[in-house]
């Protein structure tokens, strides 16, 4: 959104005549870290303005940075006719309006009187909505400044009272509307009585888009990136070496979205995959490729390797405890204490006396280790990667052992494994040392030799 100059011409304009122009609805995200601003950094897990809330600091002040920052924004957009005026006008009455809301929030906060968790996650989603608001109202203004009748839909709720759901809200706004003569912008942000942060957090964007294309039946849904679904990350292994993947299916896109790698949020997917609506996820800068169509049913004609990806920030914890051979359920106390801290494993592995689960670095709590070491005989942590060779048809005598291969020659150790009888992915856990050597190298291995 922030190259909205590039969307603007290679998806919105490019090629398109007047009859053409419609039956489309645009569903748009904040701009480039408008939400690491408001919330916290997606990545680094720096503060925004919402840590400044929970700790009852001064937010104002931020309030007022956040404000400079957006109509900074605002000036990047003036070369393609935004209407500068209307979108300071508009951005600063939003901030203004949060601001209030926030205000009174911390005024009931400070009584003393209502559930403190509530009174936070109702101030954590007011920040969420005001960066889709901002590029959605943005990007109608250019849009109808370029000569596209573009009409935009605010699902942020701001101005109106209604206790809707999420699905509710969404179908109101769609009701009446005639998408052959007009192009809907709309909020990636959806206010509903749930609550979209707290149902959805950060994939809330895709959430809203997923709901919309099952409410209108949409032929397709198509999600633009800033590069390809391909092999492996061109950054590690090369833009030469990284292929675009042309199909793949919802199994392996579940795959991806559990190692942080999303082609879609699997919250999001999932209502796609049961209207029978297919997803393409294109490059915006490469606008005449087709992209990588994801469907329910696609299987690889050819068995193969076709992605190759995995993560360096995960963390291994090992339970060892000679009590559990053969007895029955032991797991599952194990599993009682994650889900007491809402922790979900990434792999797990086991034998007769040990357990293996590798879960995000981000979710390894002192409480959640102290519990385990207090309950079970010997419980070790280690830092540690991941890497996994992915397919829709992999299952076939040798393709583990080449990847095995691929690895030892490198002289990288697999600490642990996994799959499942399904075959769709290979887990291997390795030293964090070795990563992008094992990326590469399966790269190499499995996409790249059987071209």
């Amino acid at each position: 959104m922030s190259q909205f100059q590039d969307v603007l011409h290679n998806i919105i304009l490019r090629g398109r005549k007047e009859e053409t122009m419609y039956n489309r609805i645009l569903v748009v995200s904040a701009y480039s870290n408008v939400t690491n601003w408001l919330l916290e950094h997606k990545k680094t897990g720096e503060p925004g303005i919402y840590e400044k809330f929970l700790n009852n600091e001064d937010y104002g002040k931020s309030m007022d940075e956040l404000l400079d920052k957006l109509l900074l924004i605002n000036r990047q957009f003036i070369d393609i006719q935004l209407d500068l005026k209307k979108a300071d006008e508009f951005i600063t009455r939003r901030v203004n309006q949060a601001r209030t809301y926030l205000n009174n929030l911390n005024d009931v906060l400070s009584t003393g009187y209502v559930n403190k968790q509530n009174i936070l996650l109702a101030a954590r989603e007011i920040l969420s909505s005001i960066g889709e608001a901002h590029s959605a109202f943005n990007s109608v203004n250019i849009l109808q400044n370029n000569g596209v009748n573009a009409t935009f839909i605010d699902l942020c709720g701001f101005n109106d009272s209604e206790y809707l759901t999420i699905d509710e809200r969404i179908h109101k706004a769609f009701l009446n509307l005639n998408i052959s003569r007009t192009l809907p912008v709309a909020t990636g942000y959806t206010k509903g009585t749930e609550g979209i942060m707290r149902e959805f957090d950060r994939g809330y964007t895709e959430v809203t888009f997923s709901k919309i294309a099952v409410e209108v039946n949409a032929g397709e849904a198509v999600i633009h990136k800033e590069f390809h679904l391909s092999s492996a990350d061109p950054n590690i292994v090369g833009v030469e070496k990284s292929i675009p993947v042309g199909f793949t299916n919802y199994n392996v896109a579940d795959q991806l979205a559990d190692l942080g790698m999303e082609a879609i949020h699997p919250k999001a997917s999932k209502p796609l995959e049961v209207a029978g609506i297919n997803i393409r996820i294109k490059n915006t800068f490469e606008p005449d490729h087709p992209g990588t169509l994801i469907t329910k049913n696609y299987r690889g004609e050819k068995s193969k390797v076709e992605i190759i990806s995995g993560s360096d920030q995960l963390v291994a914890i090992e339970i060892h405890d000679p009590s559990m051979v053969g007895e029955v359920g032991f797991d599952l106390s194990i599993m009682q204490i994650f889900q007491k801290y809402k922790v979900s494993y990434i792999l797990k592995a086991t034998n007769a006396n040990s357990i293996t689960q590798v879960i995000w670095e981000s979710d390894k709590k002192n409480s959640l280790i102290k519990e385990l070491k207090n309950n079970y005989q010997i419980v070790e942590i280690k830092k540690v990667a991941m890497v996994c060779a992915l397919g829709t048809n992999i299952a076939k005598p040798g393709i583990l052992a080449s990847a095995a291969k691929a690895l030892s020659d490198k002289k990288i150790n697999i600490e642990s494994f996994s799959q499942s009888t399904r075959q769709v992915n290979m887990q291997f856990v390795i030293n964090r040392k070795d990563y992008r050597k094992a990326i590469i190298a399966l790269n190499d291995a499995l996409c790249i030799e059987e071209l």
